[in-house]
């Protein structure tokens, strides 16, 4: 698995002091580059946990599938909401499904 960041999305987390993906990496992979956009260091050293996935605000990063696990061309993308992570997967031929995941319970539930 691998992650890719398409430059043509993402903002650099422009007004923040660094980028949340950089911010966010257990592993300090993720950085801006001198056009402000955001980049990983080595992809070898990437450890997959996807926290740079679930951070982008924007999604400008996805998680790469291996063929092994699902067809060549998979991506799994996420999105942050107050409550929940949904995340996205496309396969070769562009189907998507969604899965939604809470990630913390709010008062009353």
């Amino acid at each position: 698995m691998s992650i890719f960041i398409d430059e043509t999305i993402c903002n650099g987390c422009k007004g923040l002091p660094e980028a949340r993906c950089e911010r966010i990496c257990p592993g300090d992979l993720c950085y801006r580059k001198e056009n402000t956009k955001a980049a990983i260091r080595d992809q070898s050293a990437c450890w997959t946990c996807a926290s740079c996935v679930k951070e982008c605000p924007v999604q400008a990063i996805e998680l790469r599938l291996p063929f092994q696990i699902c067809s060549s061309g998979s991506s799994l993308k996420a999105r942050l909401k107050r409550d929940k992570t949904i995340w996205t997967v496309w396969d070769a031929e562009g189907h998507q499904e969604e899965f939604i995941i809470r990630t913390r319970w709010l008062k009353g539930d």
